[in-house]
């Protein structure tokens, strides 16, 4: 029998297409992202928890009183992305 070998998910798969500007939607509401953290330790420190490798700032556009929190939950197949964001990182010239 051939191993069969578990990859684990990067922190790219696990953010998804979650940019800023992006729009997304899941049985939670429909949240516009408005900055991307990759720094873990900003990360660790908005989401309260160690282990944290990234964090996305949104608000729930389908609150009128939304107001901007930090989220670490992975995107998954419950997700469905409306709007595309901007690129979160740009080519040197």
């Amino acid at each position: 029998m051939i191993p069969t070998l578990i990859t684990l998910p990067t922190v790219a798969d696990e953010i998804g297409p979650r940019r800023p500007g992006a729009i997304y939607q899941n049985s939670d509401g429909r949240f516009e992202v408005l900055v991307l953290v990759t720094d873990p330790r900003e990360a660790a420190q908005l989401l309260r928890r160690d282990s944290a490798r990234w964090a996305v700032i949104v608000r729930d556009t389908l609150r009128p009183d939304g107001q901007p929190h930090a989220v670490g939950s992975v995107w998954t197949t419950s997700d469905y992305l409306l709007r595309e964001g901007r690129p979160a990182y740009t080519q040197a010239a």
